[in-house]
């Protein structure tokens, strides 16, 4: 490794151990925060997400649900390259769990983004495909994409060669993927394509 690469693997931790001690946001949510994320300045896929589910908080890995195993399958990938932090960056909106509403998660924690968002995607400098789940991360990401998910995801053709915008792989979304099989004729097959080219 190079001293260059030892230079931004130290700052890439010592930002990831910042996050980790983040208490940013206690005063919002009813629970000890536990920020999750995986980061490394090698990662070659970024997976932008929504926020940490109740099962993720309580284990402290990302994806570590239903919902990843949905994931993993769209992607094409093993759990062993999707926990390899030098392939696969996994960044949501907001670091820590906000909590459960009445219908679902809340959403993000506003504070988190814009306090720590740039400086963790900085440190990204390698990343060549952007998985981006769900409205929130959508509006951060890809701001001149449809705002309807279902809208930008059919779209993919026509935007970033680099950017796939998807529905999030909740099971709350089984109705969406039901109604919409075009998703998984004509989108996976090229996003597990791009995450082949991006592993190389």
């Amino acid at each position: 490794m190079s001293d260059g690469a030892k230079q931004k693997h130290r700052t890439c931790k010592r930002l990831a151990s910042d996050i980790a001690a983040c208490r940013l946001c206690e005063d919002a949510i009813d629970h000890e925060p536990r920020p999750v994320l995986q980061i490394h300045p090698a990662a070659r896929i970024l997976i932008a997400g929504h926020a940490p589910g109740r099962r993720v908080h309580n284990s402290g890995r990302p994806f570590a649900d239903s919902s990843g195993d949905r994931l993993r399958d769209w992607l094409g990938i093993d759990a062993a390259t999707f926990y390899n932090a030098q392939s696969v960056a996994i960044v949501p909106m907001s670091f820590c769990y906000p909590g459960t509403g009445e219908s679902g998660d809340l959403p993000p924690l506003k504070r988190c983004a814009p306090t720590w968002r740039k400086a963790v995607l900085a440190q990204l400098n390698d990343v060549r495909l952007t998985v981006v789940l769900g409205q929130y991360a959508q509006r951060w990401h890809v701001p001149a994409a449809p705002r309807a998910v279902t809208a930008a995801a059919k779209a993919w053709r026509g935007g970033p060669a680099d950017t796939f915008v998807l529905p999030h792989p909740s099971p709350r979304n089984n109705p969406w993927l039901a109604k919409n099989p075009w998703f998984g004729v004509d989108v996976l097959p090229t996003l597990q394509a791009a995450v082949r080219a991006a592993l190389v």
